[in-house]
């Protein structure tokens, strides 16, 4: 093993010695650029994209192209190079794709064309020139100008070894969206996942709105807050949580229908499915209740898998299918805990003593003051989660870990609540709002109350939300969507670092 280890840091100091040696080159070489006063110029304009040309021009016969000889000027990151005698071949990557430019010495000049030469990859590049077709078909642009727009001073990973190391893309991810097209095609599903939220919600009525990001007090979720300072007014502040209680004081307020697109802040570890960062869509609507609201995101998913992989919409994910056509597989919580269980008997949920020896057994960690509602939903966490592979609402938890919902009629000590789980994560959490002040009031000083026997993720009391309560808040509905875990499902992708830009990392040692 101590062999292996002084191997693998030798390589990765000669690595770091050639890269040196290579940046000291390029380096060199923009100080013989500035000498000419050609360094990182900004009057070079891009007309054309290279996904544009090949939608246009892809399929036009080579006979056509040569007679019409259509214009291109476009610009990119030179990512490979052939270089040769009289002429040579590069390809240029812009935010589309490709194109290939094919460069010689009689079109662009001995000047121009020693330039090139001298050129790295990695470079920026504009060029003009007119299209046509090489003998193997591909759709190549002849140069007639080519200029150097800016410098790479460091090389960039090779294309199959060089950024392997999934930290490294994550630490590095504009290295990571230079070199691999599948990040590229991550982040373009969630663009387009965020504006199809966005279109979905307004056509039906929905306003976006805006919340504070720093609150007096956070609330919202069941979660470790993120405390920050304010100077000038001399307060400390938390990021927030969750927008919940400032959206339901818009449906008070009259804004019957709203919806934001927020970054939350929880003060919480790092895991596959876990950023302490990340982004939620949360939507509420007056005179609506749980059963409407899974309908409304049942149809809001079909829809965006319909978008990204046609019709039926079917996912793929972990080696698998996953179909969205038909209803949505439903259960409660309960009977999903004894489905996946089943040599429990439901008499053993309800009692502290054998919930326990349960958790125990499974190694399942309980806290000493946790109920047999809060280990009954630890067990769901452990033992069913992963296994909901097809679209399924989990409904009727308990009231006790749901405090801003509304009771399940004829079950008070449930919450009329769902909670959606697609490929074994959960992606999506709703429920009939409480809308009682009184009651909602009597819950917060519960949550307060486990707040001062040490419960950091229980919820404060706050007394402004109640005061809009009492002002009268009508019934409603409301639900969260992770926007991290929804892309993860729709890209296929295994780790929530992988579809969040900049994932926080630790510390390099």
């Amino acid at each position: 093993m101590e062999a292996a280890a002084e191997i693998a840091a030798a390589a990765r100091a000669m690595a770091a010695k050639d890269e040196s040696e290579i940046v000291a080159s390029r380096r060199a070489g923009l100080g013989r650029l500035r000498e000419r006063g050609w360094a990182y110029p900004n009057d070079f304009r891009r007309k054309h994209l290279a996904a544009r040309l090949h939608e246009r021009f892809g399929d036009a016969a080579p006979a056509d192209l040569e007679r019409d000889a259509p214009r291109a000027q476009v610009a990119g990151r030179m990512v490979s190079r052939r270089v040769m005698g009289r002429a040579s071949f590069a390809h240029l990557q812009d935010m589309s794709g490709r194109l290939q430019l094919h460069l010689r010495r009689d079109r662009l000049g001995d000047g121009s064309y020693a330039d090139f030469r001298s050129w790295d990859l990695g470079d920026i590049l504009g060029a003009a020139g007119t299209l046509f077709k090489t003998r193997t078909g591909e759709l190549s642009l002849l140069a007639d100008d080519v200029r150097l727009l800016s410098k790479s001073l460091r090389p960039l990973p090779e294309k199959y070894h060089g950024l392997a190391d999934r930290e490294s893309r994550y630490r590095q991810r504009y290295l990571d969206l230079i070199a691999n097209e599948d990040a590229r095609r991550v982040f373009e599903c969630r663009a387009r996942t965020v504006r199809f939220l966005r279109d979905f919600l307004r056509r039906r009525g929905f306003v976006e709105v805006e919340t504070p990001m720093m609150q007096l007090l956070p609330g919202g979720a069941a979660a470790r807050p993120f405390v920050t300072h304010h100077n000038a007014l001399g307060l400390d502040l938390y990021l927030r949580v969750a927008p919940e209680l400032y959206l339901k004081r818009l449906l008070i307020g009259g804004m019957e229908q709203v919806f934001e697109l927020n970054r939350n802040f929880r003060n919480e570890g790092l895991s596959t499915r876990h950023n302490p960062e990340f982004t939620m869509l949360e939507f509420y609507q007056a005179y609506a209740d749980c059963e409407d609201f899974m309908a409304l995101i049942e149809t809001l998913l079909r829809g965006l898998a319909r978008q990204f992989h046609g019709s039926p919409p079917v996912l793929r994910y972990g080696g698998g299918e996953i179909d969205l056509g038909p209803r949505f597989a439903r259960t409660t919580l309960r009977q999903a805990v004894l489905d996946h269980n089943p040599e429990l008997a439901p008499e053993i949920l309800d009692s502290l003593e054998s919930i326990r020896a349960v958790a125990a057994d499974k190694n399942i960690a309980v806290a000493p003051g946790d109920s047999p509602a809060e280990i009954e939903c630890a067990l769901f966490e452990k033992t069913v989660e992963h296994r909901l592979r097809a679209p399924t609402f989990v409904t009727a938890y308990p009231l006790e870990v749901s405090p801003l919902a509304r009771a399940l009629p004829g079950a008070p000590e449930r919450a009329d609540r769902f909670e959606l789980f697609v490929a074994g994560q959960e992606v999506a959490n709703g429920f009939s709002e409480l809308n009682d002040p009184e009651e909602q009031a009597r819950r917060f000083r519960r949550q307060a109350g486990r707040r001062n026997a040490g419960d950091e993720e229980a919820m404060r009391y706050d007394e402004d939300f109640v005061t809009a309560m009492e002002y009268g808040m009508p019934p409603a509905a409301g639900a969260g969507i992770g926007i991290d875990r929804l892309v993860m499902v729709l890209a296929g992708a295994a780790s929530i670092r992988e579809v969040i830009l900049f994932p926080l990392l630790r510390d390099r040692p």
